[in-house]
């Protein structure tokens, strides 16, 4: 586990996730990985990628670890570093719209 969030790891943290009206939890250890963010009640994992996720190896580790996570029934959706600096509001809509369509409770 990082000590240090990113700065798009921390702004969505800080101004959108942490007071999301269900919990997420950040930095989460499922398995033998870590999600950036999970939200249990609705079995979904919201990774933020930066460049190096785009590079042949880590993109072949990335997609072991989303068929790990889909094997539970938990949804990963990803967002690129880019997408949460500059298109932030459209990142959140997101997130809220996967939550609700996936969490009976929202």
């Amino acid at each position: 586990m990082r000590k240090n969030m990113t700065p798009q790891e921390r702004h969505l943290w800080f101004d959108f996730l942490r007071n999301y009206q269900v919990k997420i939890y950040r930095q989460r250890i499922i398995g033998n990985y870590i999600a950036d963010f999970y939200c249990p009640s609705a079995r979904l994992i919201i990774e933020l990628d930066g460049s190096q996720h785009y590079e042949k190896d880590n993109k072949e580790y990335d997609e072991l670890r989303t068929q790990f996570f889909n094997s539970l029934n938990i949804k990963v959706i990803r967002f690129s570093n880019y997408e949460c600096t500059y298109n932030f509001e459209s990142v959140c809509l997101s997130i809220d719209k996967e939550i609700k369509g996936r969490c009976e409770l929202v």
